[in-house]
């Protein structure tokens, strides 16, 4: 049976590679995207809404399909601010979340970040694991969180300190094995595949996706 995907997210790195390996997936026929602004692609299964995330409420009829795919992120230099920062990374996607949920949308598979914790210390970290503890606690059918450590491929936005981290990654690669795997720099095909991997999987309930299984 064809399934319907719903897509948040599709402007950022992750997203935009999960957008292209849905558009070619067999298993999907249907694409539902949600967006700020309209992408420059025209594919005969993808529906796009260009939307205010500050009014969620008035989209949510139109939040129907099998599988929501949550790749919304910001940096706190990006966003600005604290608080601005987690109305992108945790209030965005946990309204999201229960607009699906009252739908019956059975999955959602989230990204997140190597070393979310909901009580760590550190604010993008806690924010994180605070998000993936609110959306498991909706009880899905099927919950995803998916794991990765530094992202590889190429961005739009260019991000100085980020280049170089990569470059430190890339080079000193053959050094993140065993516990250390964990916090491998990982390409974003890799992370896409993984995300889209877990919903034809026939499992149930809530599961973290750490980097090395993504790897």
């Amino acid at each position: 049976m064809k399934k319907t995907a719903i897509l948040i997210g599709a402007t950022g790195l992750t997203g935009n590679e999960l957008l292209n390996q849905l558009v070619i997936d067999n298993d999907f026929d249907r694409i539902t995207l949600f967006s700020r602004k309209a992408l420059p692609l025209h594919h005969s299964k993808l529906t796009q809404h260009t939307i205010d995330f500050n009014n969620l409420k008035e989209y949510e009829t139109l939040i129907k399909g099998d599988v929501v795919f949550c790749c919304l992120g910001t940096t706190i230099k990006s966003a600005g601010s604290k608080e601005a920062f987690k109305k992108v990374d945790f209030t965005y996607p946990y309204e999201f979340a229960k607009m699906a949920k009252h739908n019956g949308v059975p999955t959602f598979c989230l990204q997140s970040s190597t070393g979310a914790d909901e009580n760590s210390s550190n604010f993008y970290l806690k924010t994180k694991g605070e998000t993936e503890r609110a959306i498991e606690l909706l009880k899905f059918q099927q919950f995803g969180a998916f794991r990765p450590s530094m992202l590889l491929g190429k961005r739009e936005e260019f991000r100085l300190g980020e280049m170089i981290g990569k470059i430190i990654m890339e080079s000193l690669a053959f050094l993140f094995i065993g516990k250390l795997k964990r916090y491998k720099a990982i390409h974003v095909k890799q992370v896409a595949k993984a995300m889209m991997n877990y919903t034809k999987l026939s499992t149930s309930g809530n599961r973290i996706i750490e980097n090395e299984s993504m790897l």
